[in-house]
């Protein structure tokens, strides 16, 4: 794989294939469509790369294996994407027909820890280039990945940036933990985004739905995980783990964590390993 020119936040962005015949189009026209209405914050990028659905089979859902750079986008009607489709509600949506270069396969398929549905994940080159599972790619604040990396550091499986529907709506969580006593949800506050008396009175809400759809929650501010990550937040993570049960990856035996005088310690499982789009 090769450096793109420049490197900025969203110049790679992990889109859904939802359809094994988007592929085909891919691989036959050499581009992939995106609602007007849907495109994430950080457009166009300069890459995509794509994230398979459980429709393509065992050997590719829940994976990112293809990918490509950005030659051209214009901005098409659905019935000048596809003529020869019947006259429908969605003949005169706009989308982006995105054309790339050339259609890559990765070295190195990069798979979700868990079954998922992802739609859009704006990501960068680096990010892409290193990761390991789909968990490496998200790229929405560097408190979160700093976290992230601690999590990984003492191998403590988590989802970033999980969707949670609940009764008050949907809500993306930063990081989700799934324990045989119930589920975690880790949130990271940023400096400036949470201590305002407004910012607050709008996490309230949402945290009080989280926790009435029966989830546990653990609030870290950005100053507790830039000077004591290890030495708190990761502490304060795994008592909660314990006392869950220890950790639960569909059907594996649980994983409980320890205290010892020289750090760490986990109980291991038998087995260790590293919402709907409308197209």
């Amino acid at each position: 794989m090769r450096n793109p020119p420049c490197a900025q936040r969203g110049e790679l962005l992990v889109a859904i294939l939802k359809e094994p015949s988007d592929l085909a189009i891919l691989q036959e026209q050499s581009w992939y469509r995106v609602p007007v209405d849907k495109a994430p914050r950080r457009w166009p990028p300069q890459w995509l790369a794509f994230y398979h659905t459980k429709a393509f089979g065992e050997e590719l859902a829940y994976s990112v294996q293809y990918y490509g750079e950005v030659g051209d986008i214009r901005v098409r009607k659905r019935h000048e994407l596809f003529p020869r489709e019947f006259q429908n509600s969605r003949s005169e949506r706009t989308y982006y027909q995105v054309f790339l270069k050339q259609l890559l396969v990765r070295a190195a398929p990069i798979h979700s820890t868990r079954p998922r549905r992802l739609i859009f994940v704006p990501s960068t080159w680096d990010k892409f280039e290193r990761a390991v599972q789909v968990n490496d790619l998200f790229d929405d604040s560097p408190i979160e990945d700093s976290l992230w990396q601690e999590l990984k550091i003492q191998k403590i499986a988590a989802e970033r940036q999980w969707n949670l529907m609940t009764r008050d709506g949907q809500y993306a969580l930063d990081f989700a933990l799934f324990c045989q006593g119930g589920s975690i949800d880790v949130e990271t506050d940023g400096h400036a985004w949470h201590v305002t008396e407004e910012r607050a009175a709008k996490d309230y809400p949402r945290d009080n739905a989280v926790a009435a759809a029966g989830w546990n929650l653990l609030r870290f501010s950005g100053q507790q995980i830039r000077e004591s990550a290890a030495s708190y937040c990761v502490p304060r993570i795994t008592e909660l783990v314990n006392r869950l049960g220890g950790l639960s990856q569909d059907g594996i035996v649980p994983r409980e964590f320890h205290l010892t005088p020289d750090g760490l310690a986990q109980q291991l499982s038998l087995l260790e390993s590293e919402p709907d789009y409308d197209a």
